[in-house]
């Protein structure tokens, strides 16, 4: 299949800028091999989106609404990550370390929220299970009182000193 294009439409401008840097601009476009004009259109368009506004990654409110419904009390009952893995898995669900933290999906792997977001952030998880979820780049060793019990096995070499 082939993708969609997008037409745009453009739109001439003048604008006036010093030699020095109209000399170092047709260098760079030289190095990229780009026309000026495109370096140009790729600077503005960096600068455009780094000054929009961030969007919150936040689930749609009555879709964690309905996800705290159905699942807060298998979450709340589970003593063990591997308890959790099997009761979400169960309902069709997983979670997944994202960032700091973890994301809810369904079956086919479509992000729906965070599981901060229904009430039950990997923090207080952490605390709860007295281990860090399995696979999990975050240890949170500070949460463990210096003791990380993981729920498999993690493989490390042993260092002795000399």
């Amino acid at each position: 299949m082939f993708a969609q294009v997008r037409r745009m439409s453009f739109e001439q401008i003048m604008i006036r800028v010093p030699d020095s840097l109209l000399s170092d601009a047709r260098r760079l476009a030289r190095e990229k091999d780009v026309t000026l004009g495109q370096l140009v259109r790729d600077a503005l368009d960096q600068e455009v989106r780094r000054a929009r506004p961030k969007t919150r990654n936040c689930a749609d409110e009555a879709l964690v609404a309905r996800l705290q419904r159905l699942l807060a009390a298998d979450i709340a009952a589970a003593t063990s990550w591997a308890q959790l893995e099997r009761v979400l898995r169960c309902r069709g669900f997983a979670l997944r370390p994202a960032g700091g933290g973890l994301t809810l999906h369904d079956a086919q792997g479509t992000r729906l929220c965070k599981s901060s977001e229904i009430g039950f952030g990997y923090a207080r998880l952490v605390k709860r299970f007295g281990a860090v979820m399995p696979g999990h780049p975050h240890r949170m060793a500070h949460l463990l009182s210096g003791s990380t019990r993981v729920e498999e096995p993690d493989s490390f070499d042993v260092i002795e000193p000399f």
